[in-house]
C-alpha cells in the first residue's frame, strides 16, 4: 500500500485520476474500484479484457456509440493513463466523462482501444449489465443484491459521507426492506439522509 495525499472532494479524485494515479502504476493495466463497486466473480475474467485501453459498465443514456463507459469500476490501460496527462486532453470532472466521452475520439486517435458495449457489460453491470454475469458492478443501489444486505449495511455503517446514496435512495431501501432487522436500518438510513433536517 502506497499512502497518498487526502482526496478531499469528487473534483479532487477525478484530478487524480487523471494526473496523478498512473504515477503509482507499473503494470499494463489497473483495476479501479471505488467503494460501492467490487469483483463478484474472479472465474468471470476474460483475458481479451485486456485488448482494451478502457473498460466501464456501459452508460445506456447516451446512445451515439460513446457509451463505455463508467468509471466506479473499471479496467484501464497505462499508456491511456499517460495520454490523460498529455496537454491536448480536455481534463475535466467527472473524470469518466472525460474519458468515455469528451476526449474519447482524440483517444481513439492516438490509437486507443475502447470495449465494445457487449464486453463492457460482462466486465461491469452498473445501469445496465446484470450482476448475475458480470466479472464486476458499480452503484451503492446493486450492492444488497450483489453482496447481500448485512455485508451492504456494514460498509454503509462507516462511510464518511453517507449521503453518497441518497440519488438511488428508493431502490436502497426496498432492497433493505429484507429480513430480521429491517425497522431499524431503513429508519437509520432516513435519518442518515436528514430528510427530517429543520429550516429555520
Amino acid at each position: 500500500m502506497v499512502p497518498i495525499a487526502r482526496i478531499a472532494s469528487s473534483h479532487a479524485y477525478s484530478d487524480f485520476l487523471l494526473t496523478d494515479m498512473v504515477d503509482h502504476i507499473d503494470t499494463t493495466h489497473c483495476l479501479v474500484a471505488q467503494w460501492d463497486g467490487h469483483v463478484l466473480d474472479a472465474a468471470r475474467w476474460r483475458p481479451d479484457f485486456l485488448d482494451y485501453d478502457y473498460i466501464g459498465a456501459s452508460w445506456p443514456q447516451f446512445s451515439d456509440g460513446h457509451d463505455v463507459g463508467n468509471g466506479g469500476f473499471s479496467l484501464r490501460s497505462r499508456r491511456l493513463m499517460m495520454l490523460c496527462r498529455d496537454p491536448a486532453f480536455s481534463s475535466c470532472h467527472p473524470e469518466d466523462i472525460a474519458i468515455g466521452r469528451i476526449n474519447r475520439e482524440w483517444l481513439e486517435s492516438r490509437g486507443m482501444r475502447f470495449a465494445p458495449r457487449v464486453i463492457a457489460d460482462l466486465f461491469s453491470a452498473e445501469r445496465a449489465g446484470d450482476v448475475s454475469s458480470s466479472f464486476g458492478y458499480h452503484g451503492a443501489w446493486l450492492m444488497p443484491q450483489a453482496i447481500g444486505v448485512d455485508a451492504f449495511w456494514k460498509l454503509y455503517r462507516h462511510l464518511d459521507d453517507r449521503g453518497t446514496i441518497r440519488q438511488d435512495f428508493t431502490r436502497i431501501v426496498k432492497q433493505l426492506w429484507q429480513g430480521p432487522g429491517k425497522w431499524k436500518r431503513v429508519l437509520s438510513l432516513i435519518l442518515n439522509q436528514n430528510f427530517f433536517r429543520i429550516r429555520r
